[in-house]
């Protein structure tokens, strides 16, 4: 079954169970996710729906960590809630030790020497986890591996 056709089993689901906090987070996700795809004139994948919840889970932990320095407890705890109901639908993480084996092996496929080179690795990298790891980890690995 295809990644959208979850979410939209599991909102129905929700709906008939009351959970409005489960509802509404599906929504957002399927909308944005019809916004990038179907209303530009692309085909709906499971890739284009991972992207914008990858991307939803960003910005709920940018939320509560704003939320939690302001003093706003219950704030946070809401940001939460969906940020778990999210991470749900999110393919397994790589660990740090996993992340750093595809970068030293994209460094030496590209044949990478410096810092300059650093685009081109991330690129290499990114396209290669595809979702299983935060690109802040990917980026300081990376410059790690490459020399000034």
């Amino acid at each position: 079954m295809a990644l959208y056709d979850t979410l939209m089993a599991d909102m129905k689901s929700a709906m008939k169970n009351h959970e409005m906090a489960q509802v509404n987070t599906i929504r957002g996700v399927i909308a944005k996710a019809k916004d990038l795809t179907v209303n530009a004139g692309k085909e709906m994948t499971d890739e284009a729906v991972l992207s914008v919840i990858a991307k939803g889970v960003k910005q709920r932990e940018e939320s509560i960590a704003q939320f939690e320095a302001a003093g706003r407890a219950e704030l946070a705890a809401g940001e939460k809630v969906e940020m778990e109901f999210l991470k749900k639908y999110l393919p397994a993480q790589l660990s740090e030790e996993e992340v750093a084996a595809v970068v030293k092996a994209a460094v030496a496929d590209l044949g990478a020497t410096s810092k300059k080179d650093m685009g081109k690795v991330m690129k290499e990298v990114m396209a290669h986890v595809n979702g299983q790891a935060d690109g802040k980890l990917v980026s300081k690995l990376v410059g790690a591996a490459l020399p000034a």
